[in-house]
């Protein structure tokens, strides 16, 4: 005699059983397989951490302690360890010279980045309008300007501004300006800024153009057909379609190129050291010379803390201004 099953208590049993036959894992498991799920991109992050603490954390607690201590060359011949609490720190932030230094690294910073991003974003615009073959080239001269080493171009730069037989001082003496023939471009403040801002931007074009180049094959052609239809013109389009496309990346390359120049250190150190009479010293050339140069470790040590904390400070204030930017936007 068969006996009748009813549908729905197979169904019940089916949705009991999981496909394999076995009961399902219940809700107890299931939280753990989450919790596990959740904390995979943690442990990822753990070899990087680690290198980071140890290459990066652990030099930044030395170099924290180090400031706290009266640390010349007689302390280090002797092994001798003088700790001398906030010394350091008074003698800076009581002093002019930190003060002066630190108004001349903003300004020096502020000059140069609104000189990249200008130049930068022109050319970058400039290889999305220009031909297959002409782009190729750009790019090329862009990329080997980029590759090249900062001690190298610092070289090329002296050999370029020097007094007696630079290149720039025979061609200006050649077009009728007999005055620059021996003119010492690093016996000033204002013109050994004037080489070195040049080097620092032309270093630092090729990175924002071609990331800007980057970002404009991103913008749909639509929206430029769009806007032709509509009437709209060149800076019109430019205004209403390529810069909201823009904007965020404008924005990073931006805090990337203000922590780039504000610790730019070779390019100004080799050129003339912070001269003439250390008027053209930045935060980064103040600390190695009171610390190093001046044999003053804990000083040196001090500075280079307070530089962090100031670009720290920078950097946030300039990321405020942003988010309220966007938020405005939305």
């Amino acid at each position: 005699m068969a006996v009748q099953t009813d549908p729905s208590d197979v169904a019940k049993t089916a949705a009991v059983r999981g496909r394999d036959g076995n009961p399902p894992v219940g809700q107890h498991g299931g939280n753990k397989r989450r919790v596990g799920i959740g904390a995979a991109p943690y442990l990822l992050m753990v070899p990087a951490l680690a290198v980071t603490a140890v290459f990066l954390g652990y030099p930044l607690v030395k170099n924290a302690m180090l400031s706290f201590q009266n640390l010349n060359m007689g302390q280090l011949i002797q092994h001798v360890t003088e700790w001398n609490g906030f010394q350091n720190y008074q003698d800076i932030l009581t002093g002019e010279d930190f003060w002066k230094v630190t108004l001349r690294t903003i300004v020096f910073t502020g000059v140069n980045v609104a000189l990249i991003m200008l130049l930068g974003t022109l050319i970058g615009l400039l290889l999305a309008r220009l031909g297959k073959k002409m782009r190729l080239a750009l790019m090329l001269g862009l990329v080997l300007a980029w590759a090249m080493p900062i001690v190298a171009s610092s070289t090329v730069y002296q050999w370029l501004f020097a007094s007696r037989f630079g290149v720039v001082n025979y061609v200006l003496d050649q077009l009728g300006w007999h005055a620059m023939a021996d003119y010492n471009w690093t016996g000033s403040q204002f013109s050994t800024f004037f080489v070195v801002t040049l080097m620092i931007v032309w270093g630092s074009i090729p990175f924002v153009a071609i990331n800007l180049y980057a970002a404009t094959t991103t913008i749909p052609r639509e929206l430029y057909e769009a806007a032709s239809l509509d009437g709209a013109g060149p800076w019109k389009s430019f205004t209403s379609v390529t810069m909201p496309f823009l904007r965020p990346f404008l924005y990073a390359t931006t805090f990337l190129e203000v922590i780039w120049v504000f610790k730019a250190f070779p390019q100004i150190y080799i050129i003339n050291g912070g001269g003439p009479n250390r008027l053209t010293e930045t935060l980064p050339i103040y600390a190695f010379v009171e610390g190093v140069g001046n044999q003053h470790y804990g000083m040196g040590a001090a500075i280079s803390l307070l530089t962090i904390l100031i670009m720290l400070g920078l950097t946030a204030y300039y990321l405020r201004i942003v988010l309220k930017q966007e938020e405005d936007e939305l």
